[in-house]
C-alpha cells in the first residue's frame, strides 16, 4: 500500500497513485488491486469492533433451542459483513478515480483540493453531533438486538442477512470517519491507526455518544484549520 508512490499536484499536495492505472493495467485490474488493499485494510480496522458483535450474535444463537452449526453461521455472517465493506470500497474507488481524473485535467480545481479536504473533515466532524449518527451508533453498540428480530432463526440465510444488516449499519456509522480517512491519507498507516482508535472509542466506552461528540469536536477544529490553510492534512498525523 505504501509503496505505490504519489504524484505532486498543484496546490502543494500529493495524490496517491492508487487512483490511477499502472502502465498496461486495465481499469478492472486497477479496481481489483484497490479492492485487495481495501479489503485487508478494512479487516484490520473493523475486526476490533466486529468481534464483539459476533460474540453477542453467538450468545443469541446459543440461547436459541435447536441452534447448531454456530461456527458456520458465524463465518457466513462475517463474510456478509465484509461483502458490504467490499461494495463500499468499489464505490470509493470509482469516485476516487473520477476525482483524480478531474484534478489532473483541471489545475485550478487541484489547487482547491486541500481546502475541499478540510471541508470534508469539517462536515464529518459535524455529522458526529447528529441524531442520525447517534441512532447508527446505538445500533452498532447493541447488535444483535437492533433491527429486525430475525436472530431467532438458525438458517445460513438468516446468518447472511444478519451479516449484511450489521455491515450496512457499520458502514453508515463509520461514514464520517471513513471520509476523514479518505481525504487525509487512505493508505497511510498512521491515519488508519487514528481512525481505528476513534471508531473503537465511540463503540466501547460507556458514554459512546459523548465520545462520538468529543471526536466530532476534534474533527471540526481540524477541518477548520485545514480549510483555512493553517495546517495541511499531513501535520495532523
Amino acid at each position: 500500500m505504501m509503496t505505490m508512490g504519489e504524484m505532486p499536484m498543484p496546490g502543494g499536495w500529493s495524490m496517491s497513485m492508487m487512483w490511477m492505472r499502472m502502465p498496461g493495467q486495465s481499469w478492472p485490474g486497477a479496481a481489483l488491486a484497490f479492492l485487495g488493499m481495501w479489503g485487508v485494510m478494512m479487516a484490520a480496522m473493523m475486526l476490533p469492533v466486529l468481534i464483539p458483535m459476533l460474540w453477542r450474535y453467538r450468545a443469541s444463537l446459543a440461547a436459541t433451542p435447536g441452534s447448531r452449526r454456530r461456527g458456520l453461521m458465524l463465518a457466513t455472517a462475517t463474510a456478509a459483513y465484509f461483502s458490504v465493506w467490499t461494495l463500499a470500497g468499489l464505490v470509493v474507488f470509482v469516485l476516487g478515480a473520477e476525482a483524480a481524473s478531474i484534478a489532473m485535467a483541471q489545475p485550478a480545481l487541484a489547487r482547491a483540493a486541500p481546502a475541499f479536504a478540510g471541508l470534508v473533515v469539517l462536515a464529518a466532524g459535524a455529522l458526529q453531533f447528529t441524531t442520525w449518527k447517534a441512532r447508527r451508533l446505538a445500533c452498532c453498540r447493541e447488535t444483535p438486538m437492533c433491527g429486525p428480530r430475525s436472530r431467532n432463526s438458525t438458517t445460513i440465510l438468516s446468518a447472511w442477512r444478519f451479516g449484511l444488516r450489521i455491515g450496512v449499519q457499520c458502514v453508515y456509522c463509520c461514514a464520517g470517519l471513513t471520509a476523514i480517512l479518505l481525504v487525509i491519507g487512505v493508505m497511510d498507516l498512521r491515519a488508519m491507526a487514528v481512525v481505528t482508535a476513534a471508531i473503537c472509542l465511540e463503540r466501547f466506552v460507556p458514554a459512546g455518544e459523548r465520545m462520538a461528540q468529543a471526536i466530532g469536536i476534534v474533527a471540526v477544529a481540524a477541518g477548520l484549520f485545514m480549510t483555512l490553510g493553517i495546517i495541511p492534512a499531513a501535520i495532523l498525523l
